[in-house]
């Protein structure tokens, strides 16, 4: 089974879904940003990602943007597709109709709202598991999901399933990544899912991070990361110094409202989101531009 230590270590980008003012996905916009993304040096790119606003796509739309990512990437950089939801039976199905041909991975967020044991995590994950063409690595995100899925649950999947193979982990429990980090399997992946502690993750051992936050900041964020893959901390702690106010605005009312703030306005996209998620608000935005120099 293929290890994706190497593969997918440093910096990848969950991206943002760009829309038009009538709602539909901007393509364009989207190439923009997969451009500044490559040419600014992260290592690989993460599509329907949560961040991409995916509950609020239709599959049509999904596929669509899963095949014009392969076609704007072209193998520049690996990519990583994201097929997660809280009915087991559905993505069995989506595992099949969304195309993975040219991807390295499937990133599957725990199941949301159901708040399943963890006997249940396990066996949705065992399930995918099996029925996956490609590696799957779990995703825990207990503040959107609502349930955390713990490390006895992590280790007993990367132990007992050869397709699983990874964790974006942004449980926010430092404890918790330590006890991943002590008893993983060698080949296991392991990256960080929460901007802001990445830098403290990335000393305890961890292979990388998913970012938000590298949407925008795609130089900064990648050099921080691999500043301290490279054991210079005293680098990356001056890059994620100029960017922590830049992670408290981002996530201060929504994600990927905070972020498409900031790349509105850095010129990458327009400012429209889908509902039920809506655009920051007039104060905060002010904000954003006033940390932006505007």
């Amino acid at each position: 089974m293929l290890s994706l230590r190497k593969t997918l270590r440093g910096t990848g980008v969950a991206v943002v879904t760009p829309f038009k003012s009538n709602f539909e996905i901007d393509f364009p916009a989207l190439d923009k940003v997969i451009d500044s993304l490559i040419h600014n040096g992260v290592e690989y790119i993460v599509t329907l990602g949560t961040t991409g606003e995916t509950p609020v796509l239709d599959k049509q739309e999904k596929i669509d943007i899963v095949n014009h990512t392969f076609d704007k990437v072209a193998g520049r950089v690996p990519i990583v597709v994201g097929i997660g939801g809280n009915n087991t039976h559905d993505l069995i199905k989506d595992l099949h109709q969304i195309p993975l041909d040219k991807a390295v991975a499937v990133l599957s967020a725990s199941p949301y709202y159901n708040k399943p044991s963890q006997e249940g995590i396990y066996y949705h994950y065992k399930a995918l598991a099996e029925a996956s063409p490609k590696p799957i690595l779990l995703y825990n995100v207990p503040g959107r999901t609502g349930k955390n899925m713990t490390a006895d649950t992590t280790l007993r999947l990367a132990n007992d399933i050869p397709n699983i193979v990874g964790i974006k982990e942004a449980g926010g429990d430092m404890a918790q990544c330590m006890i991943l980090l002590r008893d993983r399997p060698n080949d296991f992946l392991i990256v960080s899912g929460d901007d802001a502690l990445a830098l403290p993750q990335l000393a305890c051992g961890m292979d990388g991070v998913i970012s938000v936050a590298a949407n925008a900041y795609p130089k900064e964020f990648s050099d921080m990361v691999r500043h301290c893959l490279n054991g210079d901390f005293g680098e990356a702690k001056q890059i994620n110094d100029r960017l922590i106010h830049a992670f408290e605005l981002m996530f201060a009312e929504n994600n990927p409202a905070g972020v498409k703030a900031f790349m509105t306005e850095m010129g990458l996209l327009d400012n429209y989101l889908r509902l039920p998620v809506v655009p920051l608000s007039k104060g905060l935005h002010q904000s954003v531009k006033s940390f932006l120099g505007k």
